[in-house]
């Protein structure tokens, strides 16, 4: 009976091991689903920020900025809200122009906003100041249409480059075909989105600056943008804006285009894409040591129970018997191992979520902090395809089990 509790002694650390291995891997699979998963919706609202889920504008514009006009009339604006998934539509207005300072000169896009705009996904980057007040649409017995307000929110990459701070004013500068045109207008707060590509570019103004330096009317705008509340039925519900808008023109003819963000964005967008591969890569990784684990120590306890097994045997119990004690053996290894997975995948996840402990370089990864974001439907599948998988994978090495002689492993003791 030594050689048993030899075998006993030689069987516990691969146990140990094995629960380890895959308390490890449910660990890491978490982490990396919880960041990925973060960094994509971090990223994702940084871009919906400048452009909404979805823009529609004049089917005749180019790529550029300087663009050309659509009417959009308050029938349009309720028309385009009555599609499903659409929470909410606004004017914009887009406008190159340069920036001159004692010392330096910018070009910048600025864009034009009116009092409906929907600071859900700006706000959150505003470091400094607050956010604009764009001035009332004119009501229809005015006499007089309200003045365009002098209000400005420029990117703390401006305000650092012009030497800018909130109540500073500033001069933007136009080019027109009948000349250059000047606006004057005031700091009333800095954002800071990480997104050099975009902060060293937008200011937003009150839509009316743009409409007045290009003559139009109170309705015209560069175009609509629309935000939904399902991001994952965006496709679905830029289709039906396509084909609601197909066969209606504005007011003044002009043809509408709706596109969505990744399709106006699509570089950005195949990035986060890519993201998901490696994803997959570290599940894949992740399992397959697990399962080794588990296979390793699924054999190491069968060869130590030879003894028992072919006791079993001879007392007349079936190779699918004798495999099922030893299948809820590994069961019950594998639970501890997804246990106390999640205790610290979870623990880890929760740490980053509430004190961003750990850094990033926002010129690299445009975020400052490693982004973490809970899904419990991840963290249900995750569970439970590990569980699943690995359960299977130990039913090939339970096969040995069918190997073993009664009679020559009553010797083997």
């Amino acid at each position: 009976m030594h050689g048993g509790s030899g075998k006993n002694d030689m069987s516990r650390p691969a146990v140990i091991i094995a629960t380890t291995g895959i308390a490890l891997g449910i660990a890491v699979m978490l982490l990396s689903v919880a960041i990925v998963i973060g960094f994509k919706h971090q990223i994702r609202d940084k871009v919906i920020a400048f452009g909404s889920h979805i823009q529609i504008s004049n089917y005749d514009n180019n790529q550029s900025y300087e663009t050309k006009a659509i009417t959009v009339s308050d029938s349009l604006l309720q028309e385009l809200r009555n599609t499903p998934n659409v929470r909410h539509t606004q004017r914009y207005a887009t406008k190159p122009g340069i920036i001159k300072t004692e010392n330096d000169v910018q070009g910048i896009i600025l864009k034009g906003i009116d009092q409906n705009f929907d600071w859900e996904f700006y706000r959150p980057n505003i470091i400094e100041g607050d956010t604009i007040t764009p001035s009332q649409a004119a009501a229809e017995d005015d006499f007089l249409p309200p003045p365009a307000s002098k209000e400005a929110l420029i990117s703390q990459y401006l305000s650092r480059l012009l030497n800018l701070k909130v109540g500073d004013t500033f001069f933007i500068y136009f080019v027109q075909e009948e000349g250059i045109r000047a606006r004057k207008l005031t700091v009333k707060g800095i954002y800071c989105t990480n997104f050099e590509e975009y902060d060293k570019q937008f200011i937003l103004a009150d839509i009316k600056q743009i409409q007045q330096i290009n003559n139009w009317n109170d309705q015209q705008a560069s175009g609509i943008e629309i935000l939904v509340d399902d991001y994952s039925k965006l496709d679905e519900t830029t289709d039906k804006l396509y084909f609601k808008t197909a066969n209606r023109m504005s007011a003044d003819q002009e043809t509408l285009l709706p596109r969505n963000i990744e399709e106006l964005n699509p570089q950005i967008f195949s990035w986060l894409g890519m993201l998901d591969i490696n994803v997959v890569i570290i599940l894949t990784l992740m399992l397959t040591v697990a399962s080794f684990n588990m296979i390793s120590g699924l054999l190491i306890i069968i060869l130590e129970k030879t003894n028992m097994i072919g006791i079993l045997k001879a007392l007349g119990a079936k190779n699918w018997n004798i495999r099922k004690i030893f299948l809820y053996q590994s069961a019950f290894l594998i639970g501890k191992g997804l246990l106390w997975g999640n205790v610290i995948g979870l623990a880890l996840i929760l740490i980053q979520y509430y004190t961003n402990i750990i850094p990033l370089d926002p010129e690299t990864y445009y975020v400052s902090y490693v982004p973490v974001e809970l899904n419990l439907w991840y963290i249900l599948a995750i569970n439970a395809g590990t569980f699943i998988l690995s359960l299977l994978i130990l039913i090939i090495p339970s096969m040995v089990i069918a190997k073993i002689s009664p009679a020559k492993s009553i010797k083997f003791e």
